[in-house]
């Protein structure tokens, strides 16, 4: 996961920020969704940004904020989709992380902007990840219940 996190946010020019994932099952993600969005129901991913005054850290590295990905729903999705669920928290991942940055899919032209650096984003941390050794910038808690 830090490999991934790592490798997206160089893709993004921001390889000095930090990011949080919390990888979490469909419980908890649901009650985070219900709780932060209205929506009792879960999800596969959310994301969290810092606010801009809660980011300032005195010269500090950018915190981006958290992502949160519920395994549950990725794996259902995974098999939905005949791929790996490596593949599909990656997709997740990059989803949640341009969420932090902003991007959204409420409109069709966003949804065609966001869905394309998705898309980029998962590709180069596919090739970096790889070979990349695991460095202190990004946050992976893992809270499976």
């Amino acid at each position: 996961m830090r490999k991934l996190g790592d490798a997206m946010l160089e893709a993004l020019d921001l390889s000095d920020a930090e990011l949080s994932v919390l990888l979490t099952d469909d419980q908890r993600i649901r009650e985070l969704n219900r709780s932060h969005r209205g929506k009792d129901k879960p999800t596969d991913v959310l994301a969290f940004p810092l606010d801009q005054t809660e980011a300032a850290t005195g010269g500090g590295p950018r915190l981006l904020g958290d992502v949160v990905i519920s395994l549950d729903t990725a794996a259902r999705q995974a098999r939905g989709r005949r791929r790996p669920l490596q593949d599909e928290v990656r997709f997740l991942l990059a989803h949640g992380l341009l969420h932090l940055l902003g991007y959204d899919h409420d409109t069709p032209r966003k949804k065609k902007r966001m869905s394309a650096r998705t898309v980029a984003l998962v590709r180069h941390a596919s090739t970096v990840a790889r070979d990349r050794p695991t460095g202190p910038r990004s946050s992976a808690r893992s809270a499976r219940s």
